[in-house]
């Protein structure tokens, strides 16, 4: 439901349950109205969604929409994630249904889409909304639940930056009968993927196509299949391909990836979040152009080919080849080791890769090192900390990759290990024994570099199994949110850990945690970068460490 500002309406000031005031309509779609309310036990502001569309349907079709809107509740309920709206409470009223959310002080990506210069958002900042859109909709998956109705209307933005994905109105429960009927088609119809347009049973993959739609409309200003009616668009979503996204630069691959025709021909989650990853820093993702298939180019179209090798990454982007049909891809490798997946292209004369992939060069981080005498907590819960032994400087660039750009509110730092990384403006740094931390308050919130010269086991995956069994008895009510390998920075010896536990000690009360770690070239060091934080603010704190791993230079080959 997009996030449209409007004047009161006639339920202004209406008391809802003896406890929620409406204010003003802060939202309208087609099945109903979103308003801002006070919560006047809690003394909150929340966001009270009316289904309008009650008023107006038969008694058979009110009792569906009142099926569906309990539903709604339920699969909420069932996600734990910070990117996604929180329902509070689902309640009747004027014998139609009224649910009460999380408010969320921004607006939608429709409404931002619409606000921004060129009615278009910025690549880089499209790859990040879509990293966190992700992680929503992982979260989801795990629960059983699928979304159904991802568009740019559902995806909200914070005042702080946080990206959640609202509306769970039409999704699908795992167990659940369906509550729509027979051959009715439900959701946007130009962000519906073709298996669920074609009336095939949808999965995950169908919400990841719905997510490369939303993101081509922000990079592109507008959606890729909307036509002059429902008929025309269903064929186009079905039939057609999308004009090339020729303003997404490094985001283009990754989006033509997620709308392959077939479900099984697009990425998974966990190749989707690294191909996100790598367009955030701006380069063009080797992974996902591998679900991108060459054709037949012209003669101006090889010229023009030839001319981008050297040229900015978005003009190598424009070049982007329609998708085709391409061989069914193959079976993913174990966890531990994720290799890029390659498929088989044709090779004539007359065939070019139009998009070039663009490597840069250096790699992210993570390892982290717990002493064993330490107490219950680890040091990963806090600790002492001592004041930092060597200064840090402003450091303008470095050849090991990253990106150089400092955002507001940042500042770059160079450590005297020999890295160069990202924190926010008035973090210091600090040694808790043999570990470096960047910490605004003395380690509650901390950013914490780990290097190992020589790695002790075949790769960061197993050496994250392994410190988890010691965690599971040493951090109090630890829970693995996420354990998995990944591929940061073309680094296929790497892997991502996010995990929750209660500190009882330095910081009392549960505490998030994450963990990049992988292994340089040729297999060392080994290096790792985690944050943690309390679970109350973890939402910031994620954001914060995607910023974190943008901007991580590693010491260069001659340091040290």
């Amino acid at each position: 439901m997009e996030n449209t500002h409007s004047t009161n309406g006639s339920g202004a000031g209406l008391l809802l349950a003896g406890r929620y005031r409406l204010g003003d309509a802060i939202g309208r779609g087609g099945m109903g109205k979103v308003w801002r309310a006070h919560d006047e036990v809690l003394h909150r502001t929340v966001a009270v969604k009316e289904l309008t569309a009650a008023l107006y349907v038969a008694e058979a079709d009110r009792a569906i929409l009142h099926a569906r809107t309990q539903k709604e509740a339920r699969a909420a309920a069932r996600i734990t994630h910070p990117g996604v709206v929180t329902v509070h409470d689902v309640l009747d009223h004027d014998n139609r249904p009224w649910i009460v959310m999380q408010y969320v002080d921004g607006p939608s990506l429709a409404d931002a889409v619409k606000a921004a210069d060129g009615h278009r958002i910025d690549a880089r900042e499209a790859a990040r909304i879509g990293l966190h859109v992700l992680g929503a909709l992982r979260a989801a998956h795990d629960a059983g639940v699928l979304h159904r109705d991802v568009k740019p209307g559902n995806v909200l933005i914070a005042s702080n930056g946080q990206v959640l994905l609202t509306d769970f109105g039409i999704a699908a429960i795992e167990g659940d009968v369906t509550i729509t009927k027979t051959g009715e088609l439900v959701g946007s119809i130009d962000y519906l993927a073709p298996e669920r347009v074609q009336g095939a049973h949808p999965g995950p993959a169908s919400d990841l196509w719905s997510l490369g739609a939303t993101l081509y409309a922000a990079v592109q200003g507008e959606s890729p299949f909307r036509r002059d009616s429902p008929i025309s668009t269903m064929q186009a979503v079905v039939a057609e391909e999308p004009p090339v996204p020729d303003r997404a630069g490094a985001l283009a691959p990754v989006i033509v990836a997620l709308l392959r025709k077939k479900p099984e021909e697009r990425p998974s989650a966990e190749e989707a979040e690294r191909m996100f990853l790598e367009a955030m820093e701006g380069r063009a993702s080797k992974a996902a152009q591998a679900y991108v298939p060459t054709r037949h180019l012209s003669e101006q179209e090889l010229r023009s080919a030839a001319a981008s090798e050297t040229g900015p990454t978005e003009r190598q982007s424009s070049l982007l080849p329609p998708p085709a049909a391409a061989p069914p891809r193959p079976a993913p490798e174990p966890a531990v080791v994720r290799p890029e997946p390659r498929r088989r292209r044709w090779r004539t004369a007359a065939l070019v890769v139009a998009l070039a992939a663009v490597v840069g060069v250096g790699a992210g981080f993570a390892v982290m090192k717990y002493q064993e005498d330490n107490g219950s907590s680890g040091s990963a819960g806090g600790g002492n900390q001592s004041s930092s032994q060597a200064p840090t400087t402003p450091d303008a660039g470095h050849p090991s990759g990253g990106d150089n750009s400092v955002p507001a509110g940042w500042q770059r730092v160079k450590d005297p290990v020999g890295f160069s990384l990202l924190v926010p403006k008035g973090w210091k740094r600090q040694l808790d024994g043999n570990e470096i931390d960047y910490t605004p308050d003395n380690g509650k919130h901390r950013v914490r570099i780990s290097v190992d010269k020589v790695p002790d086991f075949e790769n960061p995956y197993m050496h994250m199994l392994n410190m988890e069994k010691s965690l599971k008895d040493r951090l109090p009510q630890y829970k693995r949110v996420t354990l998995h390998g990944n591929n940061f920075r073309d680094q296929v010896k790497s892997s991502l850990w996010e995990f929750t536990y209660v500190e009882k000690q330095d910081f009392p009360g549960k505490r998030h945690a994450i963990d990049q770690m992988y292994y340089g070239d040729g297999g060392r060091p080994e290096y790792a970068i985690y944050m943690s934080g309390p679970e109350e603010d973890w939402a910031t704190t994620r954001q914060q460490f995607d910023t974190v791993l943008q901007g991580w230079q590693p010491p260069s080959p001659t340091a040290g």
